[in-house]
């Protein structure tokens, strides 16, 4: 199984951004999926999970702002950013399992 994450790039507040997590080797309605964050000298850390049958999770600071999916035809995960804020600039990952994709570099100016 490969991950391959892209989407990321530089907006300001306010704006958004869709995250998109190609998985090879599996098919995605098959898994959980996760995707992570890690901000310049901070651990990592969750930011919005989905099960095998579609539960989802997320940070509380992403609630209602962010939302992570499955695409089926492009056998991808995506994550939809809206309204985005400085805080959420970060290095994000794709995780399925034990497997890490590359990060996609996310940054938001004030």
């Amino acid at each position: 199984v490969q991950l391959q994450a892209s989407g990321g790039g530089t907006v300001q507040a306010g704006g958004s951004l869709r995250l998109a997590c190609v998985v090879s080797g599996i098919t995605v309605s098959r898994g959980a999926y996760a995707w992570y964050r890690q901000a310049p000298g901070q651990q990592r850390e969750l930011v919005a999970g989905i099960t095998h049958g579609g539960i989802t999770n997320y940070l509380d600071s992403v609630k209602g702002r962010f939302t992570i999916s499955k695409d089926n035809a492009q056998n991808s995960v995506t994550l939809q950013m809206n309204n985005l804020k400085p805080e959420d600039t970060a290095l994000y990952f794709c995780q399925y399992r034990t497997i890490w994709g590359r990060g996609t570099l996310v940054t938001v100016s004030s």
